[in-house]
């Protein structure tokens, strides 16, 4: 079972989503993420947050959709940046009202952080129910 969490840049919702839900899973589904107009690095504030949560986001890279074109997702995130990724086939497409934390102070950051994680556990309990995993 493949997991696309896909926005713009790939450097922040994305990528968050994408760790947290390897972290909760623990390996049982495989989780990516990719962006339309991918910035190249990860939000260093994202990193750091992660870090002290016990998360390693150090070694991602920005990745772009196109990366995962013609590959079967089953379940394609869109985090909410209005990003439609017309060229990503999916059996399910669901977009989450994710607020891009970019520019947010640290408090802001870490309650997005915290949206996106209750996000990544309802929809990782979602597939274990619905997938007999």
């Amino acid at each position: 079972m493949k997991i696309l969490f896909a926005c713009n840049e790939n450097s922040c919702r994305s990528q968050i989503a994408e760790a947290l839900a390897k972290n909760i899973s623990q390996g049982k589904i495989e989780f990516y993420s990719a962006g339309s107009k991918p910035s190249g690095v990860v939000n260093p504030m994202a990193i750091k947050l992660l870090r002290a949560q016990g998360v390693d986001l150090s070694d991602h890279k920005s990745k772009h959709v196109s990366n995962f074109e013609g590959i079967k997702i089953d379940y394609l995130i869109l985090m909410g940046c209005g990003d439609k990724c017309p060229n990503l086939v999916a059996d399910e497409r669901i977009e989450w009202d994710i607020p891009d934390p970019k520019d947010m102070e640290k408090s802001e950051f870490l309650k997005v952080i915290e949206k996106i994680r209750r996000e990544v556990q309802k929809l990782i309990g979602t597939i274990y129910s619905e997938h007999s995993l």
